[in-house]
């Protein structure tokens, strides 16, 4: 009988441990989603303030692929039985307007979101690098961001093409 009681304490421990996994892992994953909605609202913001053909294409596919990761990271998200976030952030809302103003005002404004868009796409490559290597995750999730890390890497070597153009 004083076992029970012991075997119910380590169950109970590991049900918070498990909680607490869950809710750490569902958050990064929030702020990913976060992230991703806020890019895809600003390449789709780019691509109607641009005139080029190939760039207008380039910020509309780029905008396709994060509504895509969108998809992917909810139901990750959603396998943690957490809710995933909706919406843009303030800190990308205020981005997009800045980048508008921006654009007005710069004599080379397709030149200057292309530069921002190699910018945002590094970033969001080390972003993902932090959570595959300083988060255990399962490997559904794992595979999920090394795909979508892997997309985003290959879309700044194509843009690399682009900058000739702008």
């Amino acid at each position: 009988m004083t076992n029970r009681p012991h075997l119910k304490i380590k169950s109970a421990n590991q049900n918070i441990t498990i909680m607490k996994y869950t809710e750490q892992v569902s958050n990064k994953l929030n702020e990913l989603l976060k992230k991703n909605y806020d890019a895809e609202a600003g390449y789709k913001q780019a691509a109607e303030n641009v005139k080029n053909s190939q760039l207008k294409s380039y910020f509309e596919n780029r905008a396709k692929d994060r509504y895509d990761f969108g998809h992917q990271l909810k139901n990750e998200i959603k396998s943690f039985g957490q809710e995933p976030d909706k919406g843009t952030s303030i800190s990308g809302d205020a981005h997009r307007f800045w980048m508008n103003i921006k654009s007005k005002f710069v004599a080379n404004d397709e030149e200057a979101m292309l530069e921002e868009a190699i910018r945002g796409e590094k970033a969001f490559v080390e972003n993902y690098k932090e959570i595959i290597n300083e988060t255990n995750l399962p490997p559904s999730t794992s595979s999920v961001l090394k795909t979508q890390k892997d997309n985003v890497e290959s879309a700044l070597k194509d843009v690399k093409s682009l900058e000739i153009v702008a």
